[in-house]
């Protein structure tokens, strides 16, 4: 679970996004950092149940810096509004499918798949749906994996038209268009507070690990 004065924290940073204030509430965001670190440690071996490399990983290597990268952004805020984690088998900077997840007050959520794989990735996992799409359908397709997941995978970014080799009439055409493949599960700002959070997140995590492995067999 995450402390309240952790999110409270977060939600100053949105109003106050600058470095002065950052500065002058460092204290707040260590101890804020510190709980958030926390989280992740009993998140690992929670994973591990069911991943066990992922029991491999040292916190440091799945938590994400504050900071933001503003080079090429219209956005100047020197800082994200959340805290953040990936855990990965290789680590946060890895290749391939892992599990993801995002605190902000308001719109906290865990989420797993890959996002914008490379050409050579995307075009291997593409052809493993078209090759396997009666096992691609048994993942996404499952009861317990459509209650979780009630937005299904995330088209929010697709082809228009179908990728190059394959046909419109291909039945799997819906998700051979997509350039990313990722599925998430909303948390409430009460939800992270909770006791049974850590539980909660590694229990939604092995709910979507088939499509995880799915897509990790692509790579190879």
């Amino acid at each position: 679970m995450l402390q309240a004065r952790s999110l409270k924290f977060l939600t100053d940073l949105k109003k106050n996004n600058t470095r002065p204030w950052f500065d002058e509430h460092r204290t707040q965001y260590e101890t804020a950092r510190a709980d958030f670190l926390s989280l992740v440690e009993k998140l690992i071996p929670a994973i591990a149940k069911f991943d066990a490399p992922i029991g491999n990983l040292a916190v440091k290597e799945t938590v994400f810096r504050i900071n933001r990268d503003i080079r090429f952004s219209k956005d100047k805020s020197p800082y994200k509004n959340n805290m953040s984690c990936y855990f990965n088998r290789a680590g946060k900077n890895g290749p391939g499918a892992g599990y993801y997840l995002h605190i902000e007050p308001g719109k906290s959520f865990a989420a797993g798949g890959i996002w914008v794989p490379e050409p050579a990735v995307l075009a291997g996992i593409r052809q493993e749906i078209d090759y396997n799409f009666s096992d691609w359908k048994k993942i996404i397709e499952n009861k317990k994996f459509k209650k979780y997941f009630t937005e299904g995978m995330s088209s929010s970014d697709t082809l228009v038209r179908p990728p190059k080799g394959y046909d419109e009439n291909n039945p799997a055409i819906e998700f051979l268009k997509m350039k990313s493949f990722i599925v998430r599960k909303g948390f409430a700002d009460a939800d992270l507070q909770d006791k049974n959070f850590v539980q909660d997140v590694a229990k939604t995590f092995l709910t979507m690990k088939p499509l995880i492995d799915f897509l990790n067999a692509a790579l190879h």
